[in-house]
């Protein structure tokens, strides 16, 4: 410390202005209030962003939900502490995706949603002393409800009803009425039903109904449009809607032939083509009968033989002249060439000549028969009639300037050619091609105004997405100019003047040991309770300054 004393008055370098734990706490307690609040104003603006930027994705919670259950999940999700959100006009509740799940189970516990279709648990609650047309009431209500639920179930269904005709049975009526049933289907925008699928929804409406007829099943979409017409109603009306969607795709598939052979010879987008066909929708059905007798060489087949005799003659007498010429063999018979011949008389035989006898012989034989019934296929092609327009020859000269040129007659008819055997040409059938060069008219569709900057969505989008975080950093940027950067300000102007001061009191010449009494005691005692003062104020600059003697006497 002596040798630090000794030196005390060689001139020391001042400690450079940066603001240091020294500096802010000699900082008067304006600038310290001020540093402070600019801090804690940052920490916060910080603290709002990371929030605003870790909000998270929302996802949907229940959508198509009724305002009796939409009320009841709000009132839940406000008493469970769980943010949430409204969509598609109320309709739709989200709640942050991370709890999505966790939501669906609580509410679950809680018995909801209860939804707006109720199936067979009306049963569950049943009351004591219901009627009897009650309880009939409440199984119809059960009934239609399973029914919805199980229609809503088609991935093109948005919603079902179902209403029920259960005519009350009454074991005295001889002639019972049957039920009926009809369904109202809300269709996905963009989404329809074919035939198996409508057919489907009759069959499992009937089927869940006891002796309900499917034909009893009446189904209609949101229009209105009846989708289960049977073919008997429309036999007589035309084609029903089945028909006519064979009949579209059957000239569809005659189009697409048409351009698929086209398009690579003319190019794109210069043809268009149609093809009328006109289809065979009659059924007819015919039965013939032919019949063979049996002739030529083939053996006869023999389907039947009946075979009958008869005979009635008297009780014959032995007569003729006994020995062995009565038992010689007879004679063969001989018959005269003109007239009967006569009967013969054996005396073997010994028959009477006033016998009577009768054979019958009949044989049925099989006669041929072929029995063939021809049915024809409906949904024939009976004539097509096929229509195509081809543009120009189109051609670009150098100078960017295009030109249109008619194809020639030889051209035209190698692409009628084409068309005729892309379709299956049939003369006989009554087919007609026409095919014509006709320059294509391109129409400019005129532009839209367009509108101002501000006034399109995204802008107005990104507007209402940055618009937090610009206020965050605006109130940042306040915070630092107004409060924090003021406060460094003071700070570093105050530590050159505590440096002065401190290297005054020291350059002040120090009373050594066994040197004679300085002149002004009472002086120096002042500037050394003045140091001791600025050392117990601010201890780092009084130890900076001492490392500063410690250094140059070092070197």
């Amino acid at each position: 410390m002596d040798h630090a004393i000794a030196h005390a008055g060689t001139p020391v370098a001042p400690a450079p202005a940066t603001p240091s734990l020294s500096t802010l706490s000699a900082m008067p307690a304006k600038a310290k209030l001020m540093l402070g609040a600019g801090f804690a104003g940052l920490a916060a603006v910080v603290v709002a962003l990371v929030l605003w930027g870790q909000k998270g994705d929302y996802k949907v919670l229940y959508a198509n939900l009724s305002e009796k259950d939409g009320g009841a999940i709000i009132a839940q999700l406000s008493q469970m502490n769980i943010p949430y959100r409204h969509a598609d006009g109320g309709n739709a509740i989200l709640v942050p995706a991370t709890q999505v799940h966790d939501a669906r189970l609580k509410l679950a516990s809680a018995g909801l949603p209860k939804g707006s279709v109720v199936g067979f648990e009306l049963m569950d609650n049943a009351r004591f002393g219901q009627t009897q047309f009650q309880e009939r009431l409440t199984f119809q209500r059960g009934l239609e409800g399973e029914l919805t639920r199980s229609i809503g179930a088609l991935g093109s269904v948005q919603a079902a009803r179902v209403h029920l005709a259960l005519p009350n049975q009454n074991g005295f009526f001889r002639e019972q009425q049957k039920p009926s049933a009809s369904v109202l289907l809300t269709l996905y925008p963009g989404r329809t039903l074919d035939r198996t699928q409508i057919a489907g929804i009759v069959h499992l409406v009937s089927s869940s109904v006891p002796e309900l007829n499917p034909k009893a099943v009446s189904v209609l979409d949101q229009t209105g449009a009846l989708l289960s017409g049977s073919n008997d109603q429309t036999s007589g009306q035309g084609l029903d809607a089945q028909q006519l969607q064979y009949v579209a795709q059957v000239e569809a598939s005659y189009v697409k032939r048409v351009t698929g052979i086209l398009e690579p010879v003319v190019g794109r987008d210069n043809l268009r083509a149609t093809v009328a066909a006109d289809i065979d929708f009659s059924q007819t059905e015919a039965t013939s009968e032919s019949f063979k007798p049996n002739q030529g060489n083939e053996p006869a087949a023999v389907r039947s033989q009946q075979v009958s005799e008869a005979g009635n003659a008297a009780q014959a007498t032995p007569s003729g002249v006994p020995g062995a010429t009565s038992n010689q063999p007879p004679l063969a018979a001989t018959a005269p060439l003109t007239g009967a011949s006569a009967p013969l008389h054996t005396a073997a035989t010994g028959t009477a000549a006033g016998a009577n006898q009768r054979r019958d012989n009949v044989t049925n034989y099989e006669v041929d028969k072929t029995v063939r019934v021809t049915r024809n296929a409906t949904g024939n092609v009976k004539r097509l009639a096929a229509a195509v327009v081809v543009n120009h020859r189109v051609t670009t000269a150098a100078n960017g300037k295009t030109t249109s040129t008619p194809l020639s007659n030889d051209e035209i008819e190698k692409l009628t050619a084409l068309v005729q055997e892309s379709i299956g040409f049939s003369k006989e059938r009554g087919d007609s091609v026409k095919l014509i060069n006709a320059p294509f008219r391109v129409e400019t569709v005129p532009k839209a105004d367009a509108l101002p900057l501000w006034q399109q969505d995204w802008f107005m989008d990104a507007l209402r997405a940055g618009a937090t975080p610009a206020a965050l950093a605006l109130v940042a940027l306040l915070i630092v100019f107004s409060l924090v950067r003021p406060a460094l300000k003071a700070a570093a102007a105050a530590a050159p003047a505590q440096n002065a001061r401190l290297h005054v009191v020291a350059d002040e010449p120090v009373q050594r040991p066994g040197a004679p009494p300085a002149l002004e005691a009472p002086r120096i005692a002042e500037r050394l309770d003045g140091a001791r003062a600025i050392a117990k104020q601010n201890p780092a600059a009084v130890a900076n300054i001492v490392r500063d003697w410690v250094k140059a006497d070092a070197s």
